[in-house]
C-alpha cells in the first residue's frame, strides 16, 4: 500500500460502554480514522479546530471488528460493532451506528487501517519489536513526539451526516434476481406471469426440487438505497406500516436474539379478505444479514412462541415461508437518485397458484400469499410518496492536495501509539462517560445517522477463460503422480452422483470468477479446473473447536504419504453446534509452489494479506429453497466475515475458519445443519485477484458434499 493512497474516514457514531459506577452509557461521538490512527471527539473537529480527542490510539494488525447486529439501546435500535484484540480479548469496546449500511462502512474503514498498520510494520525491522514498542509507550505513559499525518492523505471518505440535520429529519419522521448477482449458477428458471403496480410477478418453472409448493416472487425497482428499504421493511411501527402493508400492518415485536433474529406477532381484520370468517393472527420469525456487497437478505418463517399462544376469537394463520433480497443498483456517479432492486420470494400451495393462473377470478387475489406479493408494490409507492425517506449517497470522496508543510484544522498534533482497543475500552474520565446526558437516546428525538451506500458492480457473463496456471507451481520440477486411493479421510469419496453421505470434487464450471479484463470492464468468466487436487475430507465431532488440526497424529498431513507431498492446503471449517464439528479439506499440489506466484504470496504472506484475499464461493446445488436463499451464491472474503487463523509449517498451510465467531454465520450454518441431509453443497476456494498481473482468477480447489449425515462425524480426541 502506498502511503500516498491512504484513506481518511470520519463520521458520527455512538460509543457504548459501562462507566466507573457500572452504569451503561451511549454517547454520540465523532470518529476519525487517518491511516492506522484513530481519534474520538465530542464534537466535529472540522467545526471546532481547537478541540482535543477524548480517546486516541493506533489500530494494530491484531484488532478484530465483529458485527454484533441489531440491539435495543435506550429504546432505540442500533447496529453494534465490537472491537477486540484477538491475542487478548479482555481489551475490547463497542460502537454503534444507526443503520447496518453505516456499520459496514466502519468495518471497511477499520480494515483499511489494519492494512496500513501491516504495511508500516512490513517496511523494515521486526514486526514483534514494533508492536512491543507501541505497548511500552502505552504502559509508561510516554508522551509521543510531535508528528503530522494528514499531509499525505489522498482520499477523504465521510461516513454519515452531521447530527443537527439528522435530528431535524428524525423529528420530521416522528410526525409523520435479476441475473448476474451471484458467483455460482442457479437452477431456478423464472418466468414473468403478471405485471402490476410497477412490479413483476414471476413463477419458477424449473424442475428442481424447491419445497412442497410453487415458488413465486415479486420484483420491483425502488428509488432509494438498500439501507433505506431495509429499515422501512424491518420497522414494526403500526402507523407507518399501514401506509404500505395491506397484511402485516399491526405487528408486535415478541422477542429478539443475537442482533440478527427476532420473532413478530401480528393480527389481521378479515373484512379486507371477504372469504375469511374470523379474525386472523400469526407468528413468524425474521432472520437478516447484510452481504459484503451491501445486499440485504431477510428470511421469514412461520413460528411458535410461548409468549403468544393461540388467542380466543382468532384463527391462527400460517404465514408462507418467504425471503427478501434488497440489492443496490449501479447509478451514474453524478446521480443523486439511488435505486435498489427488491425481490420478495415465497412458497405458495400448488393448487391455489395453478387455479389462479387458469382462472384469474379465483380467491387467490384475496389470500395471504397475494397480499405478501403485493408488499413490494406497497413499498415502492410508500417510499416514492415520502421524499423524506429518500437517502442520498452519504459517502463522498474528495481529492485532497498534498500538504506543503502546513496542517489543516483536523490534523493530529501528537503521534498516537496507544492501541485502539485499549483506548476505546479503557477507564475514561468522567467528562467522557458522565457529562453527555443530553445526548443519550432517551433524551429528545433519536439521532438518525445516514448510511453508506456501497455500489454493486454489474457482472458480465462471458465464456470460460482458462488462466495460465503453469507459473503458480514450479515449472522446473516434474509433477509427481497423486493417486487418490493412497489418501483416506473419515468421510468417504462418493462412487457416483447418486451416492450419499460422501464428497466429490466438481470442476469449476459452476462458478463465476474474475476475468482477465475485470479491472476495466468488471467481467466475470466461468471457472476452470482447480489448481490443487482434493485428496481427502475429514468429518470430525469435537467437544470444542480445534485449531492446528494438521498436527494431530491421526491427520492425513502426519501420515508417511502425506509428508511426501510437495504442498498441502488444509481448510478446517469449524462448525458451531452441540457437539462442535470440523469439516477438514485436504488439497494437494503435485509440485512445489513457485516463489514468485500469487499462491506463494498468500501461503507465506501475512495474516492481514491472507484475510483480505481468502475467498469462498458457496452454492446449494440441490435442497430447500430457503436454505439456498440464506447461503446465496455470492463470493465471500472469509477473513473479513469470520475469524481465520493461519498455521504454516513444513509442507502445509492450515486455515482454521471459526464459523462461530460471527453471529450471522452461526445463524446461517444452523439453518444449513437442519436440512443438511437433503442438501448437495458445492464450495469453491480461491485467492482474490486485485492486480492486473494476478488476473484472471483461478480456483484453488472445490468440494461437493452429497447429503451429509450429522451422525457420521467421527469423534476426535484432542
Amino acid at each position: 500500500m502506498d502511503e500516498k493512497e491512504r484513506f481518511e474516514y470520519f463520521g458520527w457514531v455512538y460509543h457504548l460502554g459501562v462507566n466507573s459506577i457500572r452504569h451503561q452509557y451511549c454517547h454520540l461521538r465523532f470518529l476519525f480514522i487517518r491511516g492506522k490512527y484513530v481519534a474520538m471527539y465530542k464534537r466535529d473537529p472540522h467545526h471546532s479546530p481547537s478541540i482535543q480527542p477524548i480517546r486516541k490510539g493506533a489500530v494494530g494488525p491484531t484488532l478484530m471488528v465483529e458485527e454484533i447486529g441489531r440491539r435495543k439501546v435506550n429504546n432505540g435500535d442500533l447496529y453494534v460493532l465490537r472491537f477486540y484484540n484477538r491475542l487478548d480479548e479482555t481489551k475490547k469496546g463497542e460502537i454503534a451506528c444507526a443503520t447496518a449500511g453505516e456499520a459496514q462502512g466502519w468495518i471497511e474503514a477499520f480494515d483499511q487501517a489494519k492494512q496500513q498498520a501491516e504495511y508500516e510494520l512490513s517496511r523494515g525491522g521486526c514486526a514483534r519489536d514494533k508492536l512491543n514498542i507501541e505497548a511500552e509507550i502505552n504502559l509508561e505513559g510516554h508522551r509521543p513526539r510531535v508528528r503530522r499525518y494528514a499531509h499525505e492523505l489522498k482520499r477523504l471518505i465521510r461516513i454519515g451526516q452531521g447530527p443537527e440535520t439528522l435530528l431535524r429529519q428524525s423529528s420530521k419522521f416522528a410526525d409523520g434476481f435479476e441475473g448476474g448477482s451471484g458467483d455460482a449458477f442457479d437452477a431456478h428458471q423464472w418466468k414473468c406471469v403478471l405485471t402490476m403496480g410497477g412490479i413483476r410477478i414471476f413463477e419458477d418453472v424449473s424442475d428442481c426440487k424447491n419445497g412442497k409448493g410453487v415458488l413465486a416472487k415479486s420484483v420491483g425497482v425502488i428509488d432509494a438505497t438498500a439501507d433505506t428499504v431495509f429499515e422501512v421493511l424491518l420497522n414494526t411501527e403500526r402507523q407507518k406500516r399501514q401506509e404500505w402493508d395491506m397484511l402485516m400492518c399491526d405487528l408486535e415485536l415478541v422477542d429478539s436474539y443475537d442482533g440478527h433474529y427476532d420473532v413478530v406477532y401480528g393480527t389481521y381484520d378479515p373484512k379486507y379478505l371477504s372469504w375469511w370468517h374470523s379474525k386472523q393472527d400469526f407468528v413468524f420469525s425474521r432472520q437478516w444479514f447484510r452481504g459484503q456487497d451491501g445486499t440485504y437478505t431477510i428470511l421469514q418463517f412461520p413460528a411458535l412462541h410461548k409468549k403468544k399462544p393461540k388467542r380466543s376469537g382468532y384463527q391462527r394463520a400460517k404465514v408462507n415461508p418467504s425471503t427478501w433480497e434488497i440489492r443496490n443498483l449501479n447509478t451514474p456517479v453524478a446521480s443523486n437518485s439511488p435505486k435498489c432492486l427488491v425481490t420478495h420470494t415465497l412458497e405458495i400451495h400448488s393448487a391455489s397458484w395453478h387455479q389462479w393462473k387458469n382462472n384469474k377470478r379465483s380467491k387467490f387475489e384475496r389470500s395471504i400469499p397475494y397480499a405478501l406479493l403485493c408488499q413490494v408494490a406497497g413499498l415502492k409507492e410508500y417510499i416514492a410518496a415520502n421524499p423524506a425517506l429518500h437517502q442520498e449517497y452519504a459517502t463522498t470522496v474528495v481529492d485532497s492536495k498534498i500538504s506543503d508543510g502546513s496542517t489543516s484544522s483536523y490534523e493530529y498534533e501528537d503521534e498516537m501509539e496507544d492501541e485502539f482497543y485499549d483506548a476505546i475500552a479503557g477507564e475514561s474520565s468522567s467528562s467522557d462517560e458522565e457529562s453527555d446526558d443530553n445526548l443519550k437516546l432517551d433524551k429528545g428525538p433519536r439521532v438518525k445517522l445516514k448510511n453508506v451506500s456501497w455500489a454493486i458492480t454489474t457482472l458480465a457473463l462471458k465464456r470460460t477463460a482458462e488462466p495460465d496456471l503453469s507459473e503458480e507451481l514450479d515449472p522446473h520440477i516434474t509433477p509427481m503422480t497423486i493417486r487418490p486411493r493412497n489418501f483416506h479421510g473419515s468421510l468417504r469419496r462418493g462412487k457416483d452422483d447418486n451416492d450419499t453421505d460422501c464428497w466429490a470434487s466438481p470442476s469449476g464450471k459452476g462458478f463465476m470468477i474474475r476475468g482477465k479484463n475485470y479491472l476495466t470492464d468488471t467481467s466475470k468468466v466461468v471457472g476452470g479446473d482447480p489448481l490443487l487436487q482434493l485428496i481427502a475430507v475429514d468429518w470430525f465431532a469435537v467437544n470444542k473447536s480445534v485449531d492446528g488440526i494438521a498436527l494431530h497424529p491421526k491427520c492425513l498431513v502426519q501420515s508417511e504419504v502425506g509428508k511426501k507431498l510437495p504442498f498441502i492446503l488444509v481448510i478446517n471449517l469449524q462448525v458451531p453446534a452441540k457437539p462442535n464439528y470440523s469439516l477438514v479439506l485436504y488439497y494437494a499440489a503435485d509440485r512445489p509452489i513457485n516463489k514468485d506466484s500469487l499462491l506463494s504470496k498468500f501461503v507465506d504472506g501475512s495474516d492481514v494479506f491472507r484475510d483480505s484475499r481468502f475467498k469462498l464461493i458457496p452454492s446449494i446445488v440441490e435442497g430447500y429453497w430457503m436454505v439456498k436463499r440464506a447461503v446465496g451464491t455470492k463470493a465471500c472474503l472469509l477473513g473479513k466475515a469470520v475469524t481465520c487463523k493461519y498455521f504454516r509449517q513444513d509442507n502445509f498451510l492450515e486455515i482454521d475458519v471459526d464459523i462461530g465467531s460471527s453471529s450471522v454465520a452461526r445463524g446461517i450454518i444452523g439453518l444449513v445443519l437442519g436440512y443438511v441431509t437433503s442438501l448437495i453443497i458445492d464450495l469453491a476456494i480461491l485467492i482474490e485477484a486485485r492486480e492486473e498481473a494476478e488476473l484472471p482468477e483461478y480456483i484453488l480447489g472445490t468440494v461437493r458434499l452429497n447429503h451429509l449425515k450429522i451422525e457420521s462425524a467421527v469423534p476426535l480426541e484432542v
